[in-house]
């Protein structure tokens, strides 16, 4: 039985869940992005990656169900088989580094993404074939390491100009194929404990109501107002777990 205050934990855990939910369905990072520095407030940063990657790929289950009018299989191809390679790469190393430093590398990727997006608002990628499979490359190894690549994998989407419906269900679907491999690397790695098995069908209903409030939310409002809010919660984000970082070291 949960005690009163692993109860208020628990509690605040599973709201922040829900906004980062909502925050990477319609801000097209995925939840990740956010979620990560949030549950490292509440597990050691080795167990976070390991709930974030089975929380993922709820996520992205729930994305394909709700956004399935469509999927880019050539992208499929040219971004999400390096993704794929590459996440396991990043979450096999990632048990060599101490987790303190990872955490820092988290706020440095955070804050340095947020900065150059706000600051160089008409930076874009070119649609080339290179430059899917390079943003694939990317996402996927940092998404191993870090737990979180999904701004990446999205910056290179944005450049093929897809429809919303098509650019969710395919970045989900790749997705989900990264978070698949990675799930299995933690697990041997150690980072899955039973202890935490408990959240996940608590994450399985966040994000069925996450994704869903945001789709209802991309609705209503634009994109590009909504990316730019997010980026600034991205760098609020990012300097709050550097903060946090350096008190542990």
């Amino acid at each position: 039985m949960l005690n009163q205050r692993h109860l208020d934990y628990l509690i605040y855990f599973i709201l922040l869940a829900l906004l980062a939910e909502i925050l990477g369905t319609v801000g097209g990072f995925g939840s990740s992005l956010f979620f990560v520095p949030i549950a490292s407030y509440f597990l050691d940063f080795h167990s976070v990656l390991g709930v974030t990657a089975m929380f993922h790929v709820l996520s992205n289950l729930t994305k394909i169900g709700f956004f399935r009018q469509g999927v880019d299989k050539k992208l499929l191809v040219s971004l999400g088989i390096p993704a794929v390679v590459f996440v396991v790469l990043g979450a096999y190393l990632s048990r060599f580094i101490d987790a303190k430093w990872l955490e820092m590398g988290l706020a440095v990727f955070l804050i340095g993404l947020s900065l150059f997006f706000l600051i160089f608002k008409t930076v874009v990628i070119k649609p080339t074939t290179f430059n899917s499979v390079s943003g694939g490359i990317a996402s996927g190894f940092i998404a191993g390491l870090i737990g979180t690549g999904g701004a990446i994998r999205g910056m290179t989407l944005a450049a093929f100009n897809l429809k919303m419906q098509v650019f969710i269900a395919t970045s989900a679907v790749i997705d989900l194929a990264i978070d698949g491999s990675r799930t299995v690397v933690y697990g041997l790695n150690g980072f899955i404990h039973k202890d935490d098995l408990y959240l996940i069908p608590i994450l399985f209903v966040v994000s069925i109501i996450g994704t869903y409030i945001g789709k209802k939310i991309l609705e209503k409002i634009s994109e590009a107002q909504f990316k730019k809010i997010v980026l600034i919660l991205i760098l609020i984000t990012g300097l709050i777990t550097a903060f946090s970082t350096i008190q542990k070291l």
